[in-house]
């Protein structure tokens, strides 16, 4: 099976027209190189791989002499191990006949993120990428894609079992490789492993250093480095309360998701999908799963992605802002979604434009008569953005 991806290949084409450098994050293995590879066929493309001697070795060795005389589209994979690079990729993208432009790969991290934004502000056009999502791989996947994850390895193996396989060697080399390398602090792998399940039965709750901590034997500054180190890897979404001017006592604790239901089940040990819609778990899942595929799906900014909830009842899941509105989600694995107490009144208490209730059925409908209140099939997330749209241009 093949993903074309063609979303994600058209942002590629807008940011080589807008701007000299593109930056495509992701994290390990969600298809970033397989992606640049289907791109490399194209006219005039020079491809360096940093993990490749030869390659590394020209570009450390002489980088002006290697990359200033190239013309065309010039990517490098696995950027984020040339921390040298960025000051010189400054320097060739302020040349004003920009003879070049240039793909960076790399696996997220925050010193990444930070290389980027202190050296290449004002040249980059940015694409964060996931595993796949129902759009590209065919929304009649949903209970694989759900129960597996979008790793493209994860989700295209013979059988559960051998995704479940492949799954579990990825958080090993999580735990044992990869966060004690971007962490300036050291856990034991004992305590990473720990620290990665108590995350995981904190998935679609609220992230609570301190008690998270405790259970480790770390103190709250360490927790959250690890929570910013996991999170700037796109292993984890941390969201933020909404800050609502409401007369009312709201929870200004975020919440912690794990960004593929695919490691999650691995670590809480879901392997079936039979075993998956009977879990106490269930519902946490479903709502991680659909909050990830809806802020892919809609072009949603992850930075005015929030949740809203009050001590005593009101609750979205998700609020977002578009076009200057309020629109909040709720996500409810259910037959029949309809209107609660609690999605009411917190629609009321932000004056939100549209309120959706995002659900596993095949049809989306109006809740209400007047539509503020839509149940949205999982499909057809892919719609949200226009409906969203729509609902800004006409008048509440």
């Amino acid at each position: 099976m093949f993903c074309e991806r063609q979303r994600l290949l058209d942002q590629l084409e807008t940011g080589f027209r807008t701007e000299p450098i593109t930056l495509l994050l992701g994290p390990r293995q969600c298809g970033k190189t397989t992606l640049a590879r289907y791109y490399h066929g194209r006219p005039l493309v020079h491809w360096f791989d940093a993990e490749n001697y030869l390659h590394r070795s020209r570009i450390e060795d002489n980088p002006m002499a290697t990359l200033g005389p190239l013309t065309g589209r010039v990517i490098i994979d696995e950027v984020q191990t040339l921390p040298g690079i960025f000051p010189l990729l400054r320097v060739l993208a302020d040349r004003p006949e920009m003879p070049s432009r240039f793909l960076l790969l790399g696996s997220a991290s925050p010193r990444l993120v930070r290389q980027v934004s202190e050296s290449l502000a004002g040249r980059v056009f940015r694409i964060e990428m996931s595993g796949f999502t129902g759009g590209e791989v065919g929304t009649h996947h949903q209970g694989t894609l759900w129960l597996r994850g979008g790793f493209p390895k994860a989700f295209l193996a013979g059988n559960d079992g051998a995704s479940l396989k492949w799954r579990r060697d990825f958080l090993s080399d999580v735990i044992h490789r990869d966060l004690p390398a971007l962490a300036d602090t050291r856990l034991s792998p004992q305590q990473l492993r720990r620290f990665t399940l108590l995350l995981a039965s904190h998935h679609g709750q609220a992230a609570n250093a301190s008690a998270i901590g405790r259970d480790v034997g770390v103190d709250f500054k360490t927790v959250q480095r690890y929570l910013d180190v996991m999170d700037g890897a796109y292993l984890v979404r941390v969201i933020p309360p909404f800050a609502a001017n409401v007369a009312k006592r709201v929870r200004k604790t975020p919440k912690l998701y794990f960004r593929d239901t695919g490691l999650l089940h691995a670590l809480l040990g879901i392997e079936t999908v039979e075993q998956l819609e009977t879990s106490g778990r269930m519902g946490f899942s479903w709502e991680g799963f659909c909050l990830e595929h809806l802020i892919h799906e809609a072009g949603l900014n992850p930075e005015d992605c929030f949740h809203y909830s009050v001590q005593g009842g009101a609750d979205l899941d998700l609020v977002t802002l578009l076009g200057g509105a309020v629109f909040g989600f709720e996500f409810k694995h259910t037959d029949a979604p309809r209107i609660t107490r609690s999605l009411r009144e917190a629609a009321d208490d932000l004056a939100v434009r549209r309120a959706f209730v995002i659900y596993p059925g095949p049809d989306s409908f109006p809740l209400d008569d007047a539509g503020r209140f839509v149940a949205v099939a999982w499909r057809d997330l892919w719609s949200i953005r226009s409906r969203c749209e729509q609902a800004v241009s006409s008048p509440p």
